[in-house]
């Protein structure tokens, strides 16, 4: 069964609480105006850019070879990406010759999930109640459960041991006969898995200290039990727990080389743990990955034998590697696409960020009325549509001004939209508001009038 919490807040409290949300309402009101201002400067400075580079690049038909006639212009080419620089993972005696070396660490752990649901009273007062369950999943940091609420599930979960995440690069990567920058090395993504080969001696030091951990915790007699669930544990989801199998499954199925009573390699997966297939809170598993040589495309300024961003008349710098062979038409085409789809993600984000700012401004008046929960939810009703309403109309009008000094005529037509806005809810919104309070009259009225209207049946007939 799971655990619930519950608890009141007075009706003093709820409202002192609405009038200390105005400062972070005008806070947020104001970021989001920010936002929507500096997104559309944003966009249409990357747009010029984009256009500015896509009309000056040029072709870089063979990079095998240096062109001096190339130097300081913005190029698009294919070549293999590869290095002759060998990467180490010093704590596992790991290495390999890769552009990159990763290692990701998960955990089992029990994690706290919590679900609320709120209930206003008569009189003011609210009532939270708050619903925790327990779910057993891979993480990526240890969870202190020394904190859950549930008393039963406290203190229960532990590891056998902890490894930090760790990412290198090379240094030197070639491509063609040139050699890339940082920041195109870093956007390679040919990842696979690398082949371990930790020495014997290191594994049994491993085996012991996890061995030694796993009965400080679990104790010398246990045997391992294929883990289940509790009643009131999360479900999790399709997509996660398949993952999970996957990996469980290749590590249990998988030949091992060397393997221990707490240490299990498979594939490129050191696993920390009696039975990988059947993991217990606790188990720690280590994912190594290295990213290969791959042919990839670059667009970017040549600068010697390296490469440098492009800086359009606006200020805005560009450059970009993408896998595989690309033209730089489809390079250019596919960031304008990202470009408008930041615009509109930020734009919604900004819009929000407003109305939610001004309901924070406002939301003291719904709180005061709160003494009556049916009034109130009428009125926070209206508060929030009127904010809705408005929040737009000025999210539009900022859009609107940011637009006027790139693309006018855009600028003057948003302009005129959020003005039929304000014009619909000047006129309109007052009618339909004073209908609202109409009818909750009529509803607050019908119980008091329902005895006077049964009393002339109770007179006897003379």
């Amino acid at each position: 069964m799971a655990y619930q919490e519950v608890t009141t807040t007075g009706y003093g409290t709820r409202v002192g609480n609405s009038f200390k949300a105005i400062g972070s309402g005008i806070l947020l009101f104001l970021a989001g105006t920010a936002l929507l201002w500096w997104n559309e400067g944003r966009a249409v400075k990357t747009e010029k850019m984009l256009d500015e580079a896509g009309s000056a690049y040029v072709e870089m038909e063979n990079p095998e070879k240096k062109d001096a006639s190339l130097e300081g212009e913005l190029i698009c080419g294919t070549a293999l990406a590869t290095t002759e620089d060998s990467l180490s993972d010093a704590q596992f005696g790991i290495g390999a010759k890769a552009i990159s070396l990763t290692r990701k660490v998960e955990y089992y752990q029990w994690v706290e999930h919590s679900q609320e649901k709120k209930e206003d009273k008569l009189g003011g007062k609210e009532v939270t109640t708050t619903t925790y369950t327990y779910s057993k999943e891979w993480v990526s940091r240890p969870v202190e459960s020394a904190q859950f609420k549930d008393p039963a599930y406290q203190n229960k979960n532990m590891v056998l041991t902890t490894v930090e995440d760790a990412e290198q690069y090379a240094e030197n990567v070639s491509w063609g006969a040139y050699k890339l920058n940082e920041s195109l090395i870093h956007s390679i993504s040919s990842r696979e898995g690398v082949d371990l080969a930790i020495s014997e001696d290191l594994l049994k030091q491993f085996d012991q200290s996890t061995k030694t951990a796993y009965e400080r915790f679990y104790g010398v007699q246990k045997t391992q039990q294929p883990a289940e669930q509790p009643a009131e544990t999360a479900a999790v989801s399709d997509s996660a727990k398949a993952v999970n199998d996957s990996i469980n499954n290749a590590i249990a199925n998988a030949q091992n080389k060397k393997d221990f009573e707490y240490i299990h390699q498979a594939s490129n997966v050191l696993y920390y743990g009696k039975v990988p297939g059947s993991p217990e809170v606790g188990d720690v598993r280590v994912t190594f990955e290295k990213v290969v040589p791959a042919k990839v495309t670059v667009m970017a300024v040549v600068d010697g034998d390296t490469f440098k961003p492009f800086k359009a008349k606006n200020g805005k710098r560009f450059q970009t590697l993408v896998m595989g062979k690309k033209s730089g038409d489809e390079i250019i085409e596919a960031e304008k696409e990202a470009n408008n789809m930041w615009t509109w993600a930020l734009r919604i984000i900004g819009i929000l960020m407003v109305i939610g700012g001004l309901k924070g401004i406002f939301g003291f008046i719904e709180t005061i009325l709160k003494v009556v929960p049916f009034i109130a939810g009428i009125f926070g009703w209206g508060i929030g549509l009127v904010c809705t309403v408005v929040g737009v109309a000025w999210s539009l009008i900022v859009i609107a001004i940011a637009w006027l000094f790139y693309r006018p005529l855009l600028g003057i037509s948003l302009l005129v939209l959020a003005g039929f806005l304000v014009w619909v809810f000047a006129f309109k919104g007052k009618d339909k508001l004073k209908e609202l309070a109409a009818k909750a009259k009529e509803k607050a009225a019908k119980p008091a009038a329902a005895p006077a209207a049964a009393a002339p049946a109770e007179t006897p007939a003379e």
